[in-house]
């Protein structure tokens, strides 16, 4: 890249770095071309995108762009690293990315940003293990209806309980 291309595209980073709901740092090396192809194309379905980046225009744009210094450490920002930009839905481009690693054992996650809060990889694998989003207001809704349910098959039982006992003493 020219002097010139690289002002440009680290301009361009600092914008989406700024209006990111979620970002990941992963180490992708071992990651073939047609799997790359895969992942991204995957992560596109969800609103998620994946950025090929040198470490040092990543530090540079991360700095432009008020990032958390963790991001930016040096140890993180070694190796062949790929960011994960989230702009819609920040869990679902990491639930992707999970799954993805799990079948192709590669990228790993070395650190991200989740809604503004520093993430490390211990915490970003166990977030891409969650349930959709769906799905978990579906187990809350459940909940919450099960006990509604609860409450008015008891009251019923005792309402059961008056008409039969005012049936048997009609009949007596």
């Amino acid at each position: 890249m020219l002097k010139a291309e690289k002002a440009l595209f680290v301009d361009n980073l600092k914008e989406e770095l700024k209006e990111a709901k979620s970002l990941v740092l992963v180490n992708y090396s071992g990651l073939g071309v047609k799997a790359q192809q895969d992942l991204k194309s995957r992560l596109k379905e969800v609103g998620g995108k994946m950025v090929v980046v040198k470490n040092t225009l990543l530090k540079r744009a991360g700095e432009i762009a008020g990032l958390d210094k963790e991001v930016l450490k040096d140890e993180v920002l070694s190796g062949q690293t790929a960011l994960i930009i989230a702009t819609n839905d920040p869990i679902a481009p990491i639930q992707v990315l999970g799954k993805f690693a799990k079948e192709a054992s590669v990228p790993k996650f070395k650190v991200g940003i989740v809604d503004g809060s520093f993430q490390d990889s211990q915490a970003l694998s166990q977030i891409s293990n969650l349930p959709g989003r769906d799905t978990l207001l579906g187990q809350v809704l459940g909940s919450l209806m099960g006990l509604e349910y609860g409450l008015t098959a008891t009251l019923q039982g005792n309402l059961q309980k008056l008409v039969y006992i005012l049936d048997q003493k009609s009949k007596s």
